[in-house]
């Protein structure tokens, strides 16, 4: 094995060095940062707190919409979002139409954004068109926003009855349901 001169083995120790030593430096300042983070959010304020709703009253509020399609011999899609539009869940009914998935979805989603009832929205594309232009929105009647304190939490949509105000009474259903 040939020797390293002393000038190779200073240098390749003086790099090693540095390496344990900025890896150890950075181990330290990563598991430090998040308590300075969380510390300076607290203080300044800079944390909101929303609500939403459980798994457990999004599946009472999509039961309750599809037994109230049953009553009314509907074949229809239920699905319920949170406040910022994600699915919580989605339940296709028997016999329903493969587009009626993805149209509760984004009537629920359209809901819960403006807070309003589909129905309503559909009145406003009169003065403001291009609304429809939003991506992931539908303006048709069958979505209802959910509310805490005034304020939207989620939304329900209902897709596959003959007509939208059809839908929108069974959207209402499973609003209802969690009133009572």
């Amino acid at each position: 094995m040939k020797k390293l001169s002393l000038r190779t083995r200073v240098l390749t120790g003086t790099a090693v060095a540095a390496t344990i030593a900025a890896g150890t430096f950075g181990a330290v300042s990563a598991s430090a940062a998040p308590a300075a983070a969380a510390k300076a959010d607290a203080a300044n304020k800079n944390v909101v707190q929303t609500n939403h709703l459980t798994i457990e009253a999004a599946a009472k509020a999509a039961d309750a919409a599809l037994d109230e399609a049953k009553k009314q011999n509907q074949r229809v899609s239920v699905a319920v979002v949170d406040r910022n539009g994600n699915t919580i869940l989605t339940m296709r009914g028997d016999g329903a139409g493969p587009q009626s998935y993805e149209a509760a979805e984004k009537k629920a989603f359209t809901a819960v954004s403006w807070n309003a009832p589909t129905s309503e929205l559909v009145k406003r594309l009169e003065s403001a068109p291009t609304l429809k232009d939003i991506p992931g929105t539908l303006f048709l009647g069958g979505g209802a926003p959910v509310t805490a304190k005034g304020a939207p939490i989620a939304g329900i949509g209902v897709a596959g009855a003959p007509s939208g105000d059809i839908d929108e009474k069974i959207a209402q259903a499973g609003v209802a349901a969690l009133n009572k």
